[in-house]
């Protein structure tokens, strides 16, 4: 009888939870959206306009406030930091890039119970279905290296304006601290974060919380600053908030409308984004990710077709059946002449985007290219439609394995080492400009909308296939002028002074920054390692 009457129990919560009180919850969201609008009323509405008013906008903060007195600032991230306040895409993310494809699906599906369950149900659900069985690991790596560049792209111009005139800040959010600790205090210099913490086993999240529980933001200010208030709050317009940012002395509502005066410019990053990871080129909101799924099976069969057109088809067949497919291809530049004045083939200096770099500049150039790599996976090597050539680091033994490459035939190099995503330039090795002295710089770069073709921490095999899988993939090949004889380690320049050359070239022909980062700098960040190859499935 013990049984039955605990499974009773259970049922009458769940059915408490469900139909009783979410559904109730889920009939005032449904009211307060304006789909019941007849009900509505100029007494309603002007309730609610006195109910945001309660506190000033984040607009007027420079007006009131005197900028010179240091501060302590306190705000959540999610409907004030980030113009955005669902925080569904980045559980997605964490899903998704974290865990598996099975993962990132089940929770897509649990998109059809959520929006009928309360805020604290709707989190747990999310937390659980993402985290189940993660590694800390892994999600370490989508907190540094992916989470950050979704972060950076939806901040709040106005929120952030406040937050760097102030001299220190401790973000409260419910959201599990993991999810937003590193980019917080990596890009945002946050002095403190407070947040939900997860219940672990070992190495690995059971998707529970701890005994803490969900975090009450306006509970946790308290416990935090104990009697002290913080100078300034920044909250969002919801009732849980005013209550939140009520205990400071100063106290702002962020706009959370997506409009065009919030949104954050590229160039006031407040730490430039350079590296970061990840195949998800899109923020996953629940259509994107449907969107997503539905075209996997169609990307998946499209992007063997197109491997299959680049290696079996001659090079005109195999541009005319590519862009029919999809494929976009623009070239345009100096194209060098096939025969070398010093018997010897050209050296093609590449920008380093994807590793289809030297293929599709082949197949511009209409001509078999040799390429040379530092790792590169055996699949990689098995399907590429040219030769490849791996590189053992060790430079007297690679110069005299490209200059036999180049006695041979045209060779194609990208000195940068590694790929970079975002408009920077790697810092180029030198060593390619003892080898020869006819360098041709070849400006290449690559667009995607839903996969990206390249990564740090995952199977390398898998780059071409993803890439190939974007509905449209581009690629822009830009041919510049052969390097002029003075330039060159023959007219009496150093090896260091052509490679900054070289890179400066190519970066004003793209419009892109040349760094000193190197390849080691992205592994280190990004994996946490050197940017050794692995043919294996990760332990």
């Amino acid at each position: 009888m013990v049984f039955p009457m605990v499974f009773l129990k259970l049922a009458d919560w769940v059915l408490y939870q469900l139909l009783a009180n979410s559904c109730y919850r889920a009939a005032r969201k449904v009211r307060n959206y304006g789909f019941f609008t007849r009900n509505q009323t100029p007494r309603s509405s002007s309730s609610q306009q006195q109910a945001g008013s309660l506190f000033p906008s984040v607009a007027h903060f420079d007006s009131c406030d005197d900028i010179r007195t240091p501060r302590t600032l306190v705000c959540d991230i999610h409907g004030v930091l980030l113009r955005t306040e669902t925080f569904f895409p980045y559980f997605m993310l964490v899903a998704f890039e974290g865990g598996s494809i099975l993962r990132a699906f089940l929770l897509l599906l649990s998109c059809s119970f959520l929006w009928v369950l309360d805020y604290e149900l709707k989190l747990r659900v999310m937390i659980f279905i993402s985290f189940c069985g993660l590694r800390k690991k892994d999600m370490e790596s989508v907190g540094m290296a992916v989470l950050p560049k979704f972060y950076l792209e939806n901040l709040n111009l106005q929120a952030y304006q406040v937050w760097s005139k102030t001299s220190s800040r401790v973000v409260f959010t419910s959201i599990p601290r993991v999810m937003v600790q590193g980019f917080l205090k990596e890009y945002m210099s946050a002095d403190d974060v407070v947040g939900t913490e997860l219940h672990t086993v070992g190495n690995r999240f059971t998707g529970l919380l701890s005994t803490s529980g969900l975090l009450v933001k306006h509970r946790a200010l308290k416990v935090y600053f104990g009697d002290k208030q913080p100078e300034v709050g920044l909250g969002s317009s919801s009732h849980h908030d005013h209550q939140f940012i009520s205990l400071c002395k100063k106290a702002y509502v962020v706009d959370g409308k997506n409009n065009q005066s919030c949104v954050m410019p590229r160039d006031k990053y407040p730490k430039p984004l350079i590296f970061h990871d990840g195949r998800l080129a899109f923020l996953p909101t629940p259509l994107a990710t449907l969107c997503m799924f539905l075209w996997l099976p169609f990307g998946i069969v499209l992007a063997i077709f197109r491997i299959l057109v680049g290696i079996c088809l001659p090079y005109r067949l195999a541009i005319f059946w590519g862009s029919l497919s999809g494929v976009q291809i623009r070239s345009h530049g100096c194209f060098p002449s096939s025969k070398s004045q010093h018997k010897k083939g050209v050296l093609y200096v590449c920008t380093h985007r994807t590793l289809l770099d030297p293929v599709f500049l082949s197949t511009v150039l209409c001509k078999p290219l040799t390429a040379v790599t530092y790792s590169l996976s055996k699949m990689s090597e098995i399907i590429a439609p040219i030769r490849t050539v791996r590189l053992t680091r060790d430079r007297k033994q690679d110069g005299e394995t490209m200059q036999k490459l180049l006695s041979e035939g045209d060779l194609v190099v990208c000195p940068e080492g590694t790929t970079c995503r975002e408009p920077y330039l790697l810092r180029f090795s030198s060593l390619f400009a003892e080898l020869a002295d006819e360098i041709v710089p070849v400006a290449m770069n690559a667009h995607v909308s839903m996969f990206y073709g390249t990564t740090a921490s995952g199977l390398k095999w898998l780059d071409p296939i993803f890439f190939l899988m974007n509905p449209m993939p581009s690629y822009h090949v830009q041919i510049l002028g052969k390097v002029p004889p003075e330039f060159t380690c023959a007219g009496g320049r150093s090896s260091f002074e052509v490679a900054n050359y070289i890179q400066r070239k190519l970066g004003d022909a793209l419009g892109f920054e040349c760094t000193t980062l190197t390849r080691r700098d992205k592994y280190m960040m990004l994996a946490g390692n050197e940017g050794v190859v692995h043919d294996h499935k990760r332990n």
